[in-house]
């Protein structure tokens, strides 16, 4: 059993989570989220913690800002676009268990004071910024450091909010870039 309540979009990502693991969850209903489902959320976070596990789109990027915002201290866990596709539509509901225990395994913290680790330079020297192929090769680094995708800015943020030290960024360039070379 999973100790934190994982949230989800719906009823169809519940149903994928229960698949899974063995977890509670508690379901935002789409990206109008009701006062009544942030006071869920906070209460669930007070006594067990929380867990945001949300599509891998940008309404599922909204909710997950929305949540984080007004429910300081959620961890964040994040399922690769290709692996909660599935005939072109993208959510947790389409994921294997496999790819949701491995998002559940590979959970984040926010750490909102973190120092820098990787500045802004180190983006444009790897190409993850500035760059023709720069979306796509933050969308490999985002899974492989299990963050997400994100735009520039964002991915420079969750390098530093969720810490990613100099030694993982460096492990997982390394990996990207040997599996570019197959």
């Amino acid at each position: 059993m999973i100790k934190e309540v994982i949230v989800v979009e719906g009823r169809d990502d519940t149903v994928a989570i229960k698949r899974a693991v063995d977890a509670d969850t508690i379901e935002t209903g789409g990206s109008a989220i009701g006062a009544h489902v942030i006071r869920r959320v906070k209460l669930a976070q007070e006594r067990r913690g929380v867990i945001i596990l949300t599509d891998p789109d940008f309404a599922g990027e909204r909710i997950r800002k929305i949540v984080a915002q007004k429910v300081p201290g959620c961890k964040h866990a994040f399922i690769p676009e290709s692996e909660a596709t599935l005939k072109g539509d993208i959510g947790v509901e389409n994921a294997s268990p496999e790819a949701i225990r491995e998002a559940l395994a590979r959970v984040h913290s926010e750490m909102p004071e973190a120092e820098i680790l990787i500045d802004w330079e180190d983006l444009i020297m790897t190409g993850l910024v500035m760059q023709p192929d720069a979306a796509e090769r933050r969308m490999k680094m985002g899974n492989l450091l299990g963050i997400g995708y994100g735009n520039g800015k964002q991915f420079h943020k969750r390098l530093r909010i969720f810490g990613i030290s100099r030694e993982e960024f460096a492990a997982a360039l390394s990996q990207m870039e040997a599996e570019e070379e197959q």
